[in-house]
């Protein structure tokens, strides 16, 4: 489906591919589009939903400047997917649940993390040199790292919210492995420090903003170089933390299934996270704030929440969308409102069929707090093209 609003504001035009989307979120959009340095307009995916410093689902073209609170606290964040040689006649009720209780042995959720002695830490390894050359610069951030310090051990965990490990079906019956995560504490402790950098920086040089998180490091300032290389190199360490998390799915898969291979490369894909690329006639700064990429052949996963399908998508390269798509399905509710509206009892009937927890600390990640997925996929047919449909047999929720 094309654009379906078109938003004026101070500098560039808003351009939203749905109608599901409430003022204060079109309010956050125009505080963005109204910044000197945005590129031609601001656009938002189908999914799109108020955020705590952007619009979730939006994506930005800034020309020689980037918004750190724009890129969000979790840098990287993203998903990984990829089909098994299974089918469906190799899962059973009984074998699932063993199965889900070896990932959560296996991968650490929430604020758990690997131990001292794990041979995972040495997939951390290679990071260390771009971890010491930046805090060598900035040693302040040693201490904003603070309960972080132990960023190795983070390596291959899953962390807490909506981040999820699943096996899915396809159309076919064919399983999946797919899991969403990001560059956990350590990329948090980045974000956070260069957040509260930028912010200083426009009090000392007595910049205006509608809003104090729309604070932003000009090319060629004091700061601008090294948040680009923390970026990258958070949103490495991000890509590779979910490259070992699927590692340890498969192998905890293979402990309780029969031999099975991987049949498709890994789909990798970032959905916050900042890039250069070059629309509208101007090499510029692309912030993706919870939407992939989709240029044309690009490929992407789109999931929706726990008890509803996800999509394996190919980017059809909309030059509107800056070559992007909604990451998801976007939240209706606050995770508050959630909890206060739903029941266990809820969660039990709208998570039916799914190995997964069913307490109430996980309510607030319940299907009826997010958007319809498939109403999100109808209005990005412009955007991306369906390769795969996958619905959920089991999930483990951070």
């Amino acid at each position: 489906m094309p654009i379906q609003q078109i938003l004026t504001s101070k500098r560039v035009p808003i351009k939203i591919w749905t109608a599901d989307i409430d003022e204060r979120s079109k309010e956050q959009l125009a505080n963005i589009a109204s910044l000197p340095f945005i590129q031609h307009h601001v656009a938002a995916m189908p999914d799109v939903h108020l955020g705590i410093s952007a619009t979730i689902g939006s994506v930005i073209a800034t020309h020689k400047a980037i918004i750190p609170a724009a890129v969000g606290v979790d840098i990287g964040c993203g998903m990984v997917a990829a089909r098994l040689s299974l089918a469906a006649n190799d899962l059973d009720e009984k074998t699932l649940k063993k199965v889900f209780d070896q990932i959560t042995c296996d991968v650490p959720v929430g604020r758990e993390q690997h131990a001292d002695d794990h041979v995972l830490m040495l997939a951390a390894r290679p990071f260390e040199p771009g971890l010491t050359a930046l805090t060598d610069r900035h040693p302040q951030l040693l201490k904003a790292f603070g309960k972080f310090s132990k960023w190795m051990n983070q390596m291959g965990t899953l962390g807490g919210g909506n981040h999820f490990i699943e096996v899915c079906l396809d159309e076919t019956d064919h399983v999946w492995v797919m899991l969403h995560s990001g560059s956990r504490g350590i990329g948090n402790a980045i974000a956070d420090y260069f957040i509260q950098l930028a912010r200083k920086d426009m009090e000392r040089w007595m910049i205006q903003l509608p809003n104090r998180d729309l604070a932003y490091f000009p090319e060629g300032t004091e700061h601008f170089a090294d948040y680009v290389d923390a970026l990258h190199w958070a949103q490495e360490y991000a890509m590779q933390n979910r490259q070992t998390m699927l590692d340890l799915v498969l192998s905890a898969l293979a402990r309780h299934l029969p031999p099975f291979e991987v049949t498709s490369a890994a789909v990798n894909c970032h959905h916050n996270y900042v890039a250069k690329e070059h629309h509208y006639g101007a090499n510029v700064w692309v912030t993706r704030k919870g939407a992939i990429r989709a240029r044309e052949g690009d490929l992407g996963i789109v999931p929706g929440s726990m008890g509803t399908r996800s999509y394996i998508v190919r980017g059809k390269g909309d030059l509107e969308s800056f070559c992007s798509s909604a990451h998801g399905a976007g939240r209706r509710m606050s995770r508050t409102a959630a909890a206060k509206q739903f029941t266990e009892a809820d969660l039990v009937q709208q998570t039916a069929g799914v190995i997964c927890r069913k307490d109430k600390g996980v309510i607030d990640e319940i299907p009826g707090a997010y958007k319809d997925i498939d109403q999100v996929m109808a209005n990005q047919r412009d955007l991306t093209e369906i390769l795969h449909t996958l619905k959920q047999v089991l999930c483990v929720k951070g």
